[in-house]
């Protein structure tokens, strides 16, 4: 952060936000700020915001305020209400950093925060990362207090004779943050006073051996990729996936929990071909060796081809529905996005529509024997992502016509007879 450009200032009303907007405006940083209210207080949530306007006008700082319905936001998100209150201020911050063409969004956390995650994270089970504490910055995100202790910014505010609110909820240990800093802490410095020092010393400790093993975990990260297909989904080689830890490193970008993860190392080391999980963003499957993960797709829409014409599957995908008279300069296609069936056995309405269990189809080639659909994508090597996207073109009795790209069926085929073939397309 620099004095030629804007700093956003997060802003409480607390002790800490308090200290820091005073500090930055004393140091003659350029300054706007920004207050949350979350709408969980009420009266005292009002009290707040209007501590901060206030405080603002003072100090000839340009303030914004925004007003969240938390509650609201959690219940439909199915979330608790720190992490609603965590993801709205943060993405707000974010989009008025750019309205604004602020450098950077500085907030309050300082020593004990960091101390207190770091606790937090070991009670509820965590990978080197969690023990690093609260890092000092995060893409846009600064916390210049992180080198200060709480009792630091209390008497630096009583020096300056400078006022704060203080927020009621923080007093209460109905959280296991709470916990920790009226309960826990405070035992801790029982056995040694220095209790907060020692952990942020180590977690300071951490954070530089993290930074080196992320080097090497990338490395093998990228050793382990298989290949990088369309549509989002990576490729992993299992073999290459011979510990827990690389597994969770990948997989934890993709929103799987360490849970989840012991799950899916259980299930590759027992061989469980063809197993799927699913995180709130992401699948993963098992496919002949490799673990294939992909974002979470929605279901193909279902889509009635009443008559011959060019339809739009999706955002990527036409079909198109075409009648030709079969002489003797026409010529059966043989690239597979396209097939010529004979036009008398074919019935509208067509239909687009995914596999399903259960389908059956005589593959052009086969003699009119007819075989599961899913026999036929296994015998193609299809992993259970391709299967699961597998477009069928049906006629009118949803007899299978064509599936998408592969094969069309034997019934339906160009023959000796044959006087009008009807061509379908799919272009991407």
């Amino acid at each position: 952060m620099g004095r030629d450009k804007t700093t956003l200032v997060a802003l409480s009303g607390g002790a800490d936000s308090v200290a820091l907007l005073h500090v930055l405006h004393a140091l003659d940083y350029p300054l706007e700020a920004v207050h949350c209210n979350f709408q969980l207080r009420g009266e005292e949530a009002d009290r707040d915001e209007e501590f901060c306007r206030s405080l603002c006008e003072d100090l000839g700082v340009a303030f914004h305020v925004v007003h969240f319905a938390t509650r609201e936001y959690a219940e439909a998100h199915h979330v608790s209400i720190e992490m609603a209150a965590r993801f709205l201020r943060y993405d707000y911050f974010e989009r008025l950093r750019i309205d604004i063409a602020a450098e950077v969004v500085a907030v309050a956390h300082h020593k004990d925060d960091s101390v207190e995650t770091v606790l937090l994270n070991l009670v509820r089970g965590t990978g080197i990362h969690g023990l690093a504490g609260i890092a000092p910055k995060r893409d846009h995100i600064v916390r210049p207090l992180l080198c200060v202790g709480r009792s630091d910014i209390e008497a630096y505010l009583e020096e300056k004779g400078l006022c704060y609110v203080t927020d009621s909820s923080n007093l209460v240990d109905d959280v296991v943050r709470n916990k920790i800093r009226l309960h826990i802490l405070p035992l801790m410095r029982d056995i040694n006073p220095s209790v907060t020092e020692s952990i942020a010393q180590t977690a300071g400790r951490v954070r530089q051996a993290a930074a080196v093993f992320d080097e090497a975990m990338e490395k093998r990260v990228a050793d382990a990729v298989v290949e990088e297909r369309g549509k989002g989904v990576m490729a992993y080689d299992m073999g290459r996936l011979s510990d827990e830890y690389t597994l969770f490193y990948i997989l934890k970008d993709f929103g799987f929990s360490p849970a989840a993860v012991d799950d899916i190392f259980l299930a590759m080391q027992s061989h469980r071909t063809g197993a799927a999980f699913a995180s709130a963003t992401h699948e993963l499957v098992f496919h002949r060796g490799k673990l294939l993960v992909r974002p979470l797709t929605s279901p193909f829409k279902p889509m009635t081809i009443p008559m011959e014409g060019c339809y739009v599957l999706s955002e990527n995908k036409k079909l198109r529905v075409t009648r030709k008279a079969v002489d003797k300069d026409f010529v059966i296609p043989k690239q597979p996005t396209m097939v010529a069936l004979d036009a008398e056995k074919v019935v509208f309405p067509l239909h687009v529509r995914q596999a399903a269990p259960g389908d059956r189809f005589a593959p052009l080639g086969m003699g009119g024997k007819t075989r599961l659909l899913s026999d036929f994508l296994t015998d193609l090597k299809v992993d259970l992502f391709q299967k699961r996207d597998q477009l069928l073109l049906t006629d009118a009795s949803d007899a299978i016509l064509w599936v998408v790209n592969r094969r069309p069926d034997h019934r339906f085929r160009i023959t000796e007879t044959t006087t009008h073939a009807l061509l379908l397309e799919l272009s991407e």
